[in-house]
């Protein structure tokens, strides 16, 4: 029999289907992976208010009951963070590592809802960067949660990419990705890859119309699911990009508001 290889996501919910644990489980699943979810947040998104979000955390006890029923059927391959919507569940999640020794640790500091620009909690991002970074193996943060990470607020290029992924490694991240995407100006899609040594841009031809709804999620759980399959680092990144630019290929148009990516869209097209 063939060995099952679990994966865990720490995230909250979008009932679109687009995102966080969502995507999250979609994703590991076409990786081959068994996924199990602790549920810190649910989000709503309002059709008669422009898509207003709004975010309601899950109590900090009842996620620590929730790992301790993940993890009661041994240890995981590979986990990875989403949102997690208090101080309190950011803490418990530093203990959940820590105690059991868990390796192949993706922390995607999700501090926005894409369509807001507020951060959900700044004390969240504070503790997302002094708790769990030092942990991670690779983290995922955006160009905005790059800005917020390294302190250098609104990040405009590849070298200001750079200088913060230098930065957000000397918070104790082994391994910084930085999600340029389709924000910087130019024909590419830009992520950055570093991991103290060397920096690796990852591109792709921008596609438009830009179904990307849940595309920083999903390359998170990408990256975890390549983890737990025995990749190097490096290699779960590139293959990441190459399984998320597929999935924003192969998204539609939910509504008027939104199109979310497409977690089978690599699959399907053949893609290797």
């Amino acid at each position: 029999m063939t060995t099952i290889l679990k994966t865990l996501t720490i995230a909250g919910s979008d009932s679109s289907g687009g995102a966080g644990i969502q995507a999250d489980l979609k994703t590991f699943e076409e990786y081959g992976t068994y996924g199990l979810s602790a549920l810190t947040t649910i989000v709503t998104m309002d059709p008669d208010r422009g898509w207003h979000h709004s975010v309601y955390p899950v109590e900090a006890s009842l996620v620590a009951e929730q790992l301790k029923t993940a993890f009661a059927g041994g240890p995981v391959a590979a986990m990875k963070t989403g949102m997690l919507g208090s101080v309190a569940i950011i803490e418990v999640v530093e203990d959940t590592i820590k105690r059991h020794g868990q390796q192949n640790v993706v922390i995607d500091p999700v501090m926005v809802c894409k369509g807001e620009d507020e951060v959900l909690n700044p004390e969240s991002a504070d503790a997302i960067r002094d708790l769990l970074l030092p942990l991670a193996t690779v983290t995922t943060p955006n160009l905005f949660e790059a800005g917020v990470l390294s302190g250098m607020g609104r990040l405009t290029s590849v070298e200001e990419m750079k200088e913060a992924a230098k930065r957000i490694r000397e918070r104790g991240a082994r391994n910084v990705v930085i999600k340029g995407g389709k924000a910087l100006e130019g024909e590419k899609a830009l992520d950055l890859f570093y991991d103290g040594t060397e920096f690796v841009i990852l591109e792709s031809d921008k596609i438009e119309p830009a179904y990307n709804h849940g595309a920083g999620c999903t390359f998170a759980a990408a990256v975890t699911g390549g983890l737990a399959c025995g990749m190097t680092v490096k290699e779960a990144v590139e293959k990441a990009k190459k399984f998320v630019t597929a999935a924003i290929r192969s998204g539609y148009a939910f509504n008027q508001f939104v199109g979310p990516v497409f977690h089978a869209g690599y699959r399907l097209n053949g893609e290797k």
